[in-house]
Order: C-alpha cells, then sequence, then structure tokens
C-alpha cells in the first residue's frame, strides 16, 4: 500500500512562545502561516513524550491488564500497561520496562503492532504499541509513586466483551486491542 500520510502541505511556524514547561507535557503557541499566506495568530500545541503500550499474553494465553484510576475522566478502568518513553530511550525497551515495573510479567517474544499519533491537530507525540506473547511473571511490581493499579490476567474473549461494550475507553489502547482481535486473533 502506498504512503498517503504527506508532509507538503506543512504551516510555516513565525513564533512560538512556551507558557508550560514540566516533564510530563510542555504547552506553547504558535504563529503559524497557512501554505495559502493566512496567518493564525494562536494556535496552541501540546508536546509530550512518546508513549508505549502492551498487549501482554502469558504463556497460559491470558491477557495481562491493569485497572486503574484516571483522575481527567475521573473513572477506574481496565487499560493496557502503558507508560513514557525517557528521553534517549527506545520505544521498545520503554514497553518492556513498563511492563516488567507495573506489573512484574516480562520475557517472551516482542513485535511492534502499530503506532498512533494521540492528536495530531495539537499534540505532537506518538504512542507505540507492541505485542509481547509468551511473558511470564518473573518479579514484583516495582510503581512510581503516583501510580497506583492493580494488574489482571484475563480470558482474551473477557477483554474482547470490555472492549465491544466500551469498557475499554482509552483511544490508545481500545486501537491496538481492535487490531489485535481483528488481525491476529480472529
Amino acid at each position: 500500500m502506498e504512503n498517503t500520510i504527506d508532509k507538503s502541505k506543512r504551516w510555516k511556524i513565525l513564533q512560538s512562545d512556551y507558557y508550560v514547561r514540566r516533564p510530563w507535557m510542555t504547552a506553547r503557541k504558535d504563529v503559524v502561516e497557512y501554505p495559502d499566506g493566512r496567518i493564525n495568530d494562536e494556535y496552541w500545541v501540546l508536546e509530550y513524550p512518546e508513549w508505549v503500550n502492551v498487549i501482554a499474553i502469558t504463556k497460559e494465553g491470558k491477557m495481562v491488564m491493569e485497572r486503574q484510576y484516571r483522575h481527567g475522566a475521573g473513572l477506574t478502568c481496565y487499560e493496557l500497561p502503558c507508560g513514557v518513553v525517557e528521553a534517549g530511550e527506545d520505544p521498545l525497551d520503554a514497553a518492556k520496562r513498563e511492563l516488567m515495573e507495573e506489573t512484574g510479567f516480562g520475557g517472551g517474544e516482542w513485535k511492534k503492532l502499530m503506532e498512533l499519533c494521540p492528536n495530531p491537530g495539537s499534540q505532537t507525540n506518538w504512542s507505540h504499541s507492541y505485542l509481547a506473547i509468551g511473558v511470564e511473571k518473573t518479579s514484583a511490581q516495582h510503581l512510581d509513586a503516583t501510580e497506583e493499579l492493580e494488574v489482571y490476567e484475563l480470558e482474551p474473549e473477557y477483554v474482547k466483551s470490555l472492549l465491544l461494550d466500551n469498557q475499554i475507553i482509552q483511544a490508545l489502547m481500545a486501537g491496538p486491542l481492535y487490531k489485535y482481535f481483528y488481525e491476529i486473533r480472529s
């Protein structure tokens, strides 16, 4: 299939002013010129680090899932093991690290499943999704101070039913799960 992503219509950035600079998010206001010459003097962009998530399948065929409170939505939901790619870190290494830290699972055979741009209209980062088959519990969790989550080993059909019943609401996790159930486990 041909690559249909086009970079030729990029906007010219005339000025950028930063308003928030934090490790997990940076907010800037750009003044941009469109290809037709019009100027937009207030286009907001959020710079986030790269993200990863993992569809982890145990040697017994169960899916490693987490339940975690998410303050933005005010909900506790099932989701995939996930996290941030540290500066200079390879996304695959970050995915392996996050799976181990959050769940204590490791090993297995790994492959990249997909890459998504969370919100290309206003965010700069990508989310890298991996499939790890044959993982096993090898250690305890090593959570960050801000993390509080529970780990579950669920039957794939149950995870699929959660997905189809809108019980997995994080779009960057639903996308890879749909791909997994459509292409790999169909």
